[in-house]
């Protein structure tokens, strides 16, 4: 596996999730997988996990040299190791599939198109060419590229004339333990409203901030004012990436709320009794791949707002609501209207869970990306 930060999952972002998922589940299978991971995402001197090699390998950890510096790295590394399948994860690092195609021809090259990069606002016009060029890659110097999402799929058919494999992101459901973690945030349960998400632009964080601080401006102090009768707070958890000054565009435009919550990146109990107790989860995104954290949140059965783009859409399947993508006010609306009808957010919610048990299981998506590894070595 090359292109990941890190497993186990202490930092960053679907993709890492995704990796970790699937290449300890084929082990279980019984297959020998190695991941090449940067030190500082993982735990220090952590040399297997779930059965999964770790290979670190240093990079140069700036925005636009951190992934590429890093896959360099691993791609000439994995030409002298003994592998049938080298399976690369985005299109930033497909770019450099050619090696090992021309110096490894009989390993099986595999490319997983995980969103489309160049949409994402925290690049320049430099790093967007070079992510579009990545698009072609992952199209081409695979012998097998899998997309996550049906909307991705359509469009490496349509841009490219390449038809892919579908396979999505996957969430386990899970059984969560009292909420007493949340005690360090000052929640109770129900009593907030949750995002997750890397702070970067794209995420949309500032429709949500602005959209919540819309409603404090026009219900004020009082709880009786507010829909429900109850003020939820907005818990926003999740860190930068190289994206500061949006971190602290946030801070700004959440000052002097006593209600907006920044939790920080979290992981593990706290981040699974954030996402099982929250009164509604918003994902306000203007580009995806296919959210892990909207499938997480459902498969609490909480119920999900989302941002309208396709790869958001195709995750409820009517299970949950959505809004305009960027529209301010149209997320405010939604919010009101489902703060004021509990009983349908709950029966959502029911409702989500049982669709993420049956479309977006690990066990179902490790053997279908198995199956994928076997036909490219037909």
């Amino acid at each position: 596996m090359i292109g990941q930060k890190g497993i186990p999952f202490i930092r960053d972002g679907g993709v890492e999730r995704h990796v970790e998922e699937l290449s300890s589940d084929l082990v279980l299978r019984g297959h020998e997988v190695s991941a090449y991971v940067r030190p500082r995402f993982i735990i220090k001197n952590k040399k297997i996990y779930r059965g999964v090699k770790l290979i670190s390998l240093p990079s140069i950890p700036t925005k636009n040299l951190d992934t590429i510096t890093h896959t360099f790295l691993a791609t000439i590394h994995v030409l002298f190791k003994k592998v049938d399948i080298i399976h690369y994860h985005g299109v930033g690092p497909s770019t450099l599939a050619w090696i090992p195609r021309i110096f490894k021809p009989r390993a099986k090259i595999i490319v997983t198109f995980h969103s489309i990069d160049r949409f994402h606002k925290k690049w320049g016009r430099f790093a967007r060419i070079y992510l579009g060029w990545g698009e072609w890659t992952a199209c081409h110097f695979a012998h097998k590229t899998i997309a996550v999402s049906e909307s991705i799929k359509k469009y490496c058919k349509e841009k490219f004339n390449k038809d892919v494999v579908y396979i999505p992101n996957g969430v386990r459901v899970e059984e969560v333990s009292e909420a007493d973690e949340l005690k360090k945030f000052g929640l109770e349960k129900k009593s907030y409203i949750l995002t997750v998400a890397r702070l970067i632009r794209h995420k949309g964080i500032h429709y949500l901030i602005q959209a919540y601080r819309k409603m404090e401006k026009t219900f004020g102090d009082d709880p009786k004012n507010w829909p429900g009768g109850k003020i939820k707070k907005l818990v926003i958890a999740g860190a930068p990436s190289f994206t500061d000054d949006y971190f602290a565009y946030l801070n700004k435009l959440a000052e002097q709320s006593p209600n907006i919550i920044f939790a920080g990146f979290q992981v593990g109990d706290t981040l699974k009794q954030l996402f099982a107790n929250t009164y509604l989860y918003i994902h306000p995104s203007e580009a995806e791949g296919l959210s892990i954290t909207i499938m997480e949140a459902m498969s609490y059965g909480t119920c999900v707002l989302i941002s309208n783009i396709p790869e958001n859409l195709e995750t409820i399947d009517h299970s949950g609501f959505s809004f305009e993508t960027k529209n301010i006010d149209d997320l405010y609306e939604k919010i009101v209207y489902l703060l004021n009808v509990p009983e349908i957010v709950v029966g959502r919610g029911e409702r989500g869970k049982g669709f993420i048990r049956k479309n977006f299981n690990w066990e179902k998506i490790v053997l279908e990306t198995e199956n994928v590894y076997y036909q490219a070595s037909e």
